[in-house]
């Protein structure tokens, strides 16, 4: 006669001994239990005992190229370890992480993040030198991934050349990082504010080999805030005085071609400005307005075909106003 009572606790014990190996990790998996925590650990993933010991790990994961799991054990090192030099060392080696993956934006937030967090470290240069160079790159223009970080609306080699700036005023990089964040604001056809930074450039890095070029940079902005054709060419004046002043300044220079260009550029814009001013006071028949500005652009521009439309327009209104 069957014991149901019997079996029911034979199924138990049966029941119990396979949940017990199924909860239990596969022994080549190095897992234990701790009692103090009340969890299952691996030591292959934990952190080391010292600093020291888990940047050694971390760099060794790095030096293999598995950087997602280095960029783990270097935040672990940050993590366990804050106030270590170490972590100043692992903080910089994360940077490195995302910018072998592409990941620049990133990179640079940590570059940002060691400069900040550890002054005291021996990389400031070196992750300054870093910062100058990812800016570079998002200058060319090149699209790189973030990783869910969403970069700012323009171009982010603005901010990181303000960074590089804001770093070290005085250090190798900020002269031509100060220029450089010029060119980018140029560039964005934020003219104004390139103006203030390539002013900045004469201003705070007088020695600097970036001066003339900035003084040139200055020019082009004035010239491309004055627009064709427009009542108040106070804008295209500003232009030709900055070109005239650099070419006088810098004879020689490479730029002084490209400068005197842009003169010849301003005045066509200017002859054509002052003969639509003209226009615009003879279609309204105040003549004496008009033949002021008409004879303006002969006096001042007679090889410009403005200074021919402005005969044309002289000779018409002597023949219908006798």
């Amino acid at each position: 006669m069957v014991n149901f009572k019997d079996m029911r606790r034979a199924i138990t014990i049966i029941t119990l001994i396979v949940l017990t190996f199924c909860a239990v990790p596969s022994a080549h998996s190095f897992w234990v239990w701790s009692p103090k925590s009340g969890k299952w650990s691996n030591p292959k993933y934990a952190v080391k005992p010292t600093p020291k010991e888990q940047l050694v790990y971390a760099k060794t994961v790095y030096s293999n190229k598995d950087y997602k799991n280095a960029r783990e054990e270097f935040k672990r090192l940050i993590q366990y370890f804050p106030k270590s030099v170490e972590a100043a060392e692992g903080q910089f080696y994360l940077g490195l992480c995302d910018e072998a993956e592409d990941n620049y934006y990133q990179a640079y937030l940590d570059y940002q993040k060691m400069i900040e967090k550890y002054p005291f470290s021996e990389r400031i240069q070196e992750a300054i030198e870093k910062e100058y160079k990812l800016a570079e790159e998002f200058m060319a223009g090149k699209k790189r991934k973030t990783m869910g970080v969403a970069l700012p609306v323009e171009n982010p080699a603005i901010e990181i050349y303000k960074k590089v700036v804001d770093n070290s005023p005085f250090g190798p990089l900020a002269a031509s990082a100060q220029y450089k964040l010029g060119l980018v604001l140029k560039g964005a056809g934020r003219y104004f504010e390139a103006e203030d930074e390539f002013n900045k450039v004469i201003t705070t890095y007088p020695d600097s080999e970036w001066v003339s070029a900035a003084k040139f940079q200055i020019a082009s902005c004035k010239a491309s805030l004055s627009r064709s054709p427009d009542y108040d060419q106070e804008s295209t004046r500003e232009a030709k005085s900055k070109f005239e002043e650099f070419v006088k300044e810098h004879p020689d220079a490479e730029l002084s071609k490209e400068a005197i260009e842009n003169l010849k550029g301003l005045e066509e814009k200017e002859a054509q400005s002052s003969y639509e001013i003209g226009r615009f006071y003879e279609k309204r028949k105040i003549y004496g307005s008009a033949k002021i500005y008409y004879d303006t652009v002969i006096e001042k521009f007679p090889q410009s075909p403005w200074a021919a439309k402005c005969l044309e327009r002289l000779k018409f209104m002597e023949l219908h106003n006798k």
